[in-house]
């Protein structure tokens, strides 16, 4: 059964990281399910020709019509994870392209930070109007996300980046967006995403009414091997995992693995393992519940979080 009234607003509140004294009603919380639903619809079935206008037009509308998702959430708040970005990407200065930035509060810290920054958005209702400062070393752009070397330089930048944006592009332009991603890197730069993983999900507003697949705008979950498989076909190398858990590590080296093999290599390894036994359980429900026990045992991870070089 589906939740109604305060737990179905609790759950509203805590997948969206809404703080418990912003005001919403159950109304505002069933609108946004239905638009969400409609405004997916759409896009799925747009064709290639009028994806961008399509998508530009329906997350317009979203963040246009649900105010309070500009104004309450929160994305990329954490100093630990910002930090935890910097450090993947190395020392600054360095020219950073970052695809779907929400808020604009990670490419701000990279900014803030020493990093040459552009960030963009495929709507101008998110990224700078939600600013309530920016910084010298940050720039803003519109793209639609998956052709970006209409937009920018091929060879340009030393790292692209992407946080919780993958998951929200039509399926079939994850290997042109790849590819492109591809071509706007120098040689030796890198591309970071975080994306939910398929296995602990949905992850969108499907998740608060409990459904086992998502029916939002998340238009497609992904798992390690399909992302790994796509980076690998568009020619990036030395695929690993970015963010390793402190816990993972140190039982690695205990092992002896911090001698033998590069730890977040062996780490997107061991993920690979565990996702190949996960995938053989065919109840959803209980390779979810499995997957999110591994998760809180710092031994699984509910983020697929990739580096992948250009060569």
């Amino acid at each position: 059964m589906e939740p109604k009234g305060h737990k179905l607003i609790q759950r509203y509140k805590k997948n969206y990281s809404i703080p418990q004294e912003v005001e919403i009603s159950e109304s505002m919380v069933l609108s946004h399910w239905e638009l969400e639903k409609k405004l997916t619809l759409e896009l799925l079935k747009s064709s290639p020709e009028e994806r961008w206008s399509t998508f530009e037009r329906c997350y317009t509308h979203l963040y246009s019509n649900l105010s309070w998702l500009n104004q309450c959430t929160e994305q990329d708040s954490s100093l630990k994870r910002s930090e935890e970005w910097k450090n993947v990407i190395g020392t600054p200065p360095q020219l950073i392209y970052e695809i779907g930035s929400g808020k604009g509060k990670l490419i701000s810290y990279l900014a803030k930070s020493g990093f040459i920054c552009k960030g963009t958005e495929i709507t101008k209702e998110r990224g700078k109007k939600n600013l309530a400062t920016s910084h010298i070393n940050l720039s803003w752009g519109i793209s639609d996300g998956i052709h970006l070397d209409t937009f920018e330089p091929t060879k340009q930048y030393e790292a692209v980046i992407s946080d919780q944006v993958i998951e929200h592009l039509h399926p079939d332009d994850l290997d042109a967006h790849l590819k492109s991603v591809y071509s706007i890197l120098k040689k030796g730069g890198k591309y970071i995403l975080s994306t939910p993983h398929q296995f602990t999900g949905p992850h969108d507003i499907s998740k608060v009414f409990k459904h086992i697949e998502p029916k939002g705008m998340h238009l497609k979950e992904y798992t390690f091997k399909n992302l790994s498989d796509a980076l690998s076909q568009s020619d990036f190398c030395q695929i690993h995992y970015a963010f390793t858990p402190i816990l993972l590590k140190r039982f690695l080296r205990v092992i002896g693995f911090a001698e033998t093999i590069k730890i977040d290599t062996y780490c997107l390894k061991f993920f690979l393992f565990e996702e190949n036994i996960l995938s053989k359980i065919p109840n959803h429900l209980l390779r979810r519940l499995l997957s999110k026990i591994l998760k809180k045992l710092n031994l699984f991870s509910d983020n697929i979080c990739l580096v992948a070089y250009k060569i």
